[in-house]
């Protein structure tokens, strides 16, 4: 990690709720010009591994909870690849453990949109300690069998499709049934100070506000769409990860270099001006900034288990099969308490 930027965590966790109605399909983002940020970034290689930082950060993460499912992954899909920073994560020694999770997988199927991100770090050390198959694919239409995967895993990628419920009904009929899906996805508050002070700057010097930040999906939305994905079991959990920059060029060379820049459809062309951008890190120092003149980025992660359904999973009883109520439950333990 650069030794300019410091990271720090905040974790809440708690189960999402079921979001109202059905959500429609909606052509958000432009993907071909998604494509051409990430081969770009990726062409620039050394400036490209060192923003690798944030996915290496979430990827570890998503092994962590690998680590806590007791069986082996003969065969793993890993979905929106990049550059394989989950191979990278899955050879690291893991929790109090020191288990590597690759120990438990005979072969790891990458696929990723940007072949030349896919491809980048093919010569690295990592991949002679696990078997990676690199294949190029749209993560909205995945080019695999039914029932051939026995996990399929994601680590920072999947806020930038269009078809949500599509690629996660993909997700579902490649994996095994009783197999799991394991993601991590940028969401809900993600660049929100980013968001606001570009807003403010844009209204104040251009007397309107355009597009610069991509919409996310919140824990709500991503809880109803696992479910009708077909999904059971679900758990998600939100993560706040925040990065401490500079200034806010030093923000937006970043995100740049990570293949993050904005491809929303009807965005407006063309650079920022540096007089709204210079305006943009003002206020963003006033209404965000440390006392120690860093400026703040917060990035929220959404991670999310679902299993596929299968005959040997735990069923829920039925409502009203309870013998004991919490009233009755609560009262007891008041009681003990006095004693």
């Amino acid at each position: 990690m650069p030794s300019r930027l410091r990271l720090f965590q905040r974790l809440y966790r708690g189960y999402a709720t079921a979001a109202q109605g059905p959500l429609p399909a909606f052509q958000v983002f432009n993907r071909h010009t998604k494509l051409l940020q990430r081969e770009r970034a990726a062409r620039n290689t050394e400036l490209s591994r060192t923003t690798d930082y944030l996915r290496d950060h979430v990827a570890t993460d998503l092994a962590e909870r690998l680590l806590l499912i007791n069986r082996r992954f003969p065969r793993v899909l890993d979905l929106g690849a990049g550059s394989c920073n989950i191979a990278r994560a899955l050879i690291k020694p893991v929790g109090d453990s020191n288990e590597r999770v690759s120990t438990r997988i005979e072969k790891l199927v990458a696929g990723e949109s940007s072949p030349t991100l896919l491809h980048r770090d093919v010569e690295e050390p990592f991949n002679k300690e696990i078997e990676i198959e690199r294949v190029v694919l749209d993560e909205e239409s995945l080019p695999f069998d039914s029932d051939s995967f026995d996990a399929v895993v994601s680590a920072g990628s999947m806020h930038w499709i269009n078809d949500l419920p599509r690629c996660l009904q993909e997700v579902n009929r490649v994996l095994k049934p009783d197999a799991p899906f394991v993601a991590a996805m940028f969401g809900g508050d993600t660049l929100y100070e980013l968001r606001t002070s570009l807003q403010l700057a844009e209204q104040e010097r251009m007397g309107g506000v355009s597009p610069r930040v991509s919409p996310l999906a919140d824990t709500r939305d991503m809880g109803s769409l696992l479910d009708k994905a077909g999904f059971s079991l679900l758990t998600v959990d939100v993560d706040d990860v925040i990065i401490d920059f500079p200034d806010i060029f030093a923000l937006m060379t970043d995100l740049q270099a990570m293949g993050e820049g904005n491809a929303v459809l009807g965005r407006k062309e063309g650079q920022i001006s540096r007089d709204v951008l210079m305006a943009a890190e003002g206020i963003y120092r006033q209404l965000h900034g440390h006392t120690d003149n860093t400026l703040p980025a917060t990035f929220r992660v959404i991670y999310m288990i679902g299993w596929k359904k299968g005959g040997n999973q735990p069923k829920p009883l039925e409502r009203g099969s309870a013998q004991f109520s919490l009233k009755d439950l609560n009262e007891l333990n008041k009681d003990k308490n006095k004693k």
